[in-house]
């Protein structure tokens, strides 16, 4: 079978190109950062991972995302209607529908994203469920929630860091639950879908079986590394004072970043498993999680 991917060099691609390599699929990485760009029509499957990280600096203008990750992909899927491929999967991401959550995210839910990110993402998921497909295609929108595993290091290995370094995690006041996705799982859920003949076209959230709080990630580091676990229970009030004045200083903790290591974020992955037949992933979130730190450690080595 031969795998067409976008966005190959990145974290995601990288990882998932090498998983269906060992697992001898065919892949062609497809750059479309050219001006000119085509792609094998008699291919099988396009997995679109190209686009732009979540900014946490807030430096990316909004037409960029939308020129990245609608224009891009509605260029992308309008060849693939006209080509030989079977299957279009479409990474997006569960911003697209929702910046908070009460209770849990799964795939009934209201989208209303607020940031550029998020809507760029949403205007491109509602492009291609706009489309007619002929029977013979499938179309498979992925919603992944934080996307963690060797090689990626972004939040958590700021938090790796703080721990590593004897300092007390300051924000323990904060009792949050948060879904994330071991690249592990992600690659064998998108292995799952490409071998399944029969699986119907939708929209699918990605996410580990169980959620972790921020205090959970703090024991699972500290155990993994050696060290001990130091919660401290600063004011909320207080570190939120801290966050608003990193957005003008340009600190390590800002608005943006204090909101994704403390809030409340639990996604459901039950529709993917049911569509698979599958009743668990085969990494548990905390197998995932002490996984990546491990690289954490052996980097610094």
């Amino acid at each position: 079978m031969k795998i067409i991917i976008t966005g190959a060099t990145g974290f995601v691609g990288s990882n998932l190109s090498a998983y269906l390599e060992e697992k001898k699929y065919a892949v062609e990485k497809l750059s479309l950062k050219k001006s000119h760009w085509d792609f094998n029509r008699n291919a099988d499957v396009i997995i679109h991972l190209a686009g732009i990280a979540h900014d946490i600096m807030n430096v990316t203008t909004i037409d960029e995302y939308f020129r990245v990750h609608r224009d891009l992909t509605i260029l992308l899927f309008k060849e693939f209607l006209n080509s030989n491929v079977r299957d279009f999967i479409y990474f997006s991401s569960v911003k697209a529908t929702a910046d908070s959550v009460d209770g849990f995210l799964d795939e009934n839910h209201y989208s209303n994203p607020k940031t550029p990110y998020g809507k760029s993402k949403l205007e491109a998921e509602n492009y291609l469920l706009s489309q007619q497909l002929s029977e013979n295609k499938r179309l498979f929108i992925i919603r992944p929630c934080m996307i963690h595993g060797p090689g990626n290091k972004g939040n958590l290995n700021l938090l790796y860091k703080v721990v590593e370094k004897g300092i007390p995690w300051p924000l323990a006041d904060f009792d949050n639950q948060r879904s994330f996705l071991s690249i592990d799982n992600l690659n064998f859920l998108i292995e799952r879908i490409i071998s399944d003949q029969n699986m119907a076209s939708g929209v699918y959230n990605f996410s580990d079986d169980k959620a972790l709080s921020t205090n959970d990630l703090v024991k699972i580091i500290a155990n993994t590394s050696g060290k001990k676990e130091r919660l401290l229970k600063i004011p909320k009030h207080l570190i939120s004072f801290v966050a608003k004045t990193g957005d003008y200083l340009k600190l390590p903790l800002n608005s943006e970043r204090l909101k994704k290591l403390t809030e409340n974020y639990i996604v459901s992955n039950q529709k993917i498993k049911t569509a698979l037949n599958i009743d668990s992933l085969p990494i548990t979130a905390e197998e995932g999680m002490k996984k990546t730190i491990e690289s954490f450690i052996l980097d610094k080595k």
